[in-house]
C-alpha cells in the first residue's frame, strides 16, 4: 500500500487494524483504536475470546460513533487488515535470557494472512534491534519484501497497569520505522488517536528508549534499596531522608525502598538489555548489579524478620508466618514476578509454616511450583506469630492494624511498606527502611 493510500484510509476512519495478544497492553490499545476504526482482536486463549465477545457491546446504530471491536483466536480474521499490532508477552527464561517465542510465533503466523503493504507494529517490549533483527526476517521467510508486501515499526508499549491518570491516549507514544516510509505510516496511524506521538530515527532508538525508562527506574530503585539497608544498620530512617531529599526543586527524583521489584518491566527488560550487550561482548555492570540488590531485598525482607522473632525468643524454623500481599503493586492482580512470592519461598526455606492474604488473589505458585491459597485475613492473622506486610493496597494496611489490634497475642510484624501506624497493640513492629517502629 502507497503511504498516500494508507492515510487517506486513517485519516477517513476506513482503516482496519488488528491487534495481536489481548492482556494488559493489546486490550486497552484495541479498545482505543476501536474508538475511530473497526478493529480484530486476535489471542490463542479461546476462553479470553469467549469472555470478550460475551462483554462486547453491539455495534451502535450509527457505525462512525461507535466502531466495531471483534475478537477472534483465528489470525485469517486478520487478512485485510491495513495495520497489525503485536502485543504479546515477552518474559525471561528461567536461565533469565529473553524468551522471543511469543513473538517469533506471532510472527510467522502473520506471514501468511497480511496482505501487500500491511503495517506490522511490534508494541512488546524487547531489546533494540528485536524488530529488525528477529521480526523482519520471520515476515520475509516467504519472500515477502520490506516496503513493497509489508511495512514494519517498532512502538513500546507504556500502559501501567492499575494507573487510570493519564488516560492512555495521554501517554506519548514513541515510534520508529525499519524505514522512513514504515515510520510515517506508524505516525499517522498512532496520531489518531494518541495526542502526542513522536517518531524517531530506527525502530531500534523506539526500542532502545523503553529500556532506558525502565533500566533508569531499576537503578534508582536498586541504589534506594541499597541505602535502607545500610540506613537501618545505622539507625536512620530512610523514609524520613527521601522526604527530605525530596523537598529539593531539582536534581532528584523519589523512588521508595521496598521487598523488591516485580511485574512485567522493570524486573524483565534492563535482562533484555544485558542479554544484547552480551552479545556484542560488553557488560551492563550497573543493570546486573541493580537486578541482584533488589532479588537481595526479599531475603533481607525474612532476615529483617528472623531477627525479630529472635529477640521475641523465637525462631523461624516452625513458627507461623502470614505474608500479607502478593501482587507485584498496589491494587491489580497481577502476581508476575512479585517479591512476595520470593518471601513466601524464603520463609518456606527458612522452615516457616507460611500462609498468604492477598484481597486481589485467589492462589499464587511459588518458583518450586508450591501452590498457596489465600486464607481468611482474620484466621491468619490469629494464628500467625509473624506478619509481613509486603503490598499494601489501599485501605489494607488499616484493616490489618484493626485486626492485630484487636489480638491477644503479641505478634512479630514486618512492614515493607511504611504503611502501618507505629501502635498496633502488644506487636512488636519492625519497619523496613524504618528502623524507629521498633518496640
Amino acid at each position: 500500500m502507497e503511504l498516500d493510500a494508507f492515510e487517506h484510509l486513517v485519516k477517513t476512519g476506513r482503516a482496519k487494524v488488528g491487534v495481536v495478544g489481548l492482556g494488559y497492553v493489546g486490550l486497552p490499545v484495541a479498545q482505543l483504536l476501536a474508538k475511530k476504526f473497526l478493529v480484530v482482536g486476535v489471542d490463542t486463549d479461546a476462553e479470553l475470546i469467549r469472555r470478550l465477545a460475551r462483554a462486547s457491546p453491539p455495534r451502535a446504530a450509527k457505525g462512525r460513533e461507535r466502531r466495531m471491536l471483534k475478537f477472534s483466536t483465528s489470525y485469517q480474521s486478520l487478512r485485510d487488515c491495513n495495520a497489525i499490532l503485536i502485543d504479546v508477552p515477552t518474559p525471561l527464561t528461567p536461565s533469565k535470557e529473553p524468551d522471543l517465542s511469543y513473538v517469533v510465533a506471532a510472527g510467522r503466523s502473520l506471514t501468511g494472512v497480511i496482505s501487500r503493504g500491511t503495517l506490522v507494529v511490534l508494541e512488546s517490549t524487547s531489546y533494540p534491534g528485536t524488530t529488525r533483527q528477529i521480526l523482519m526476517p520471520i515476515l520475509q521467510e516467504r519472500g515477502l519484501l520490506l516496503g513493497r508486501d509489508f511495512h514494519l515499526a517498532s512502538s513500546p508499549e507504556r500502559i501501567d497497569p492499575g494507573r487510570t491518570r493519564p488516560p492512555l491516549e495521554e501517554i506519548p507514544k514513541l515510534v520508529g520505522g525499519a524505514d522512513v516510509t514504515s515510520g510515517k505510516m506508524a505516525e499517522m496511524l498512532y496520531k489518531s488517536v494518541f495526542r502526542h506521538v513522536m517518531r524517531l530515527s530506527s525502530c531500534e532508538c523506539s526500542e532502545a528508549a523503553k529500556m532506558l525508562e525502565n533500566v533508569f527506574r531499576a537503578v534508582n530503585i536498586a541504589l534506594v534499596n541499597e541505602l535502607c539497608v545500610i540506613y537501618d544498620r545505622m539507625g536512620i530512617n530512610t523514609w524520613e531522608v527521601i522526604d527530605a531529599a525530596s523537598t529539593k526543586p531539582y536534581g532528584f527524583m523519589r523512588f521508595a525502598p521496598g521487598p523488591g521489584v516485580g511485574g512485567h518491566c522493570i524486573p524483565l527488560d534492563p535482562m533484555y538489555l544485558a542479554y544484547r550487550a552480551r552479545q556484542l561482548g560488553m557488560e551492563t555492570r550497573f543493570v546486573e548489579l541493580a537486578s541482584s540488590v533488589n532479588e537481595f531485598m526479599a531475603v533481607y525482607t525474612v532476615n529483617v524478620l528472623e531477627s525479630a522473632l529472635d529477640t521475641a525468643g523465637k525462631q523461624l524454623r516452625g513458627s507461623r508466618i502470614a505474608v500479607l500481599g502478593l501482587t507485584y503493586k498496589p491494587d491489580v492482580r497481577d502476581t508476575r514476578e512479585a517479591p512476595a512470592l520470593r518471601i513466601v519461598r524464603e520463609c518456606f526455606l527458612g522452615g516457616g509454616r507460611v500462609a498468604v492474604h492477598d484481597p486481589y488473589v485467589e492462589s499464587v505458585v511459588t518458583s518450586d511450583g508450591t501452590m498457596y491459597k489465600s486464607g481468611s485475613l482474620g484466621r491468619i492473622l490469629t494464628e500467625s506469630e509473624g506478619v509481613i506486610l509486603a503490598v499494601a493496597h489501599t485501605g489494607y494496611a488499616q484493616t490489618i492494624a484493626k485486626l492485630l489490634r484487636s489480638s491477644n497475642e503479641p505478634k512479630i510484624v514486618v512492614d515493607s511498606q511504611n504503611a502501618l501506624p507505629s501502635r498496633l497493640g502488644k506487636c512488636i513492629l519492625v519497619g523496613i527502611g524504618n528502623p524507629r517502629q521498633q518496640a
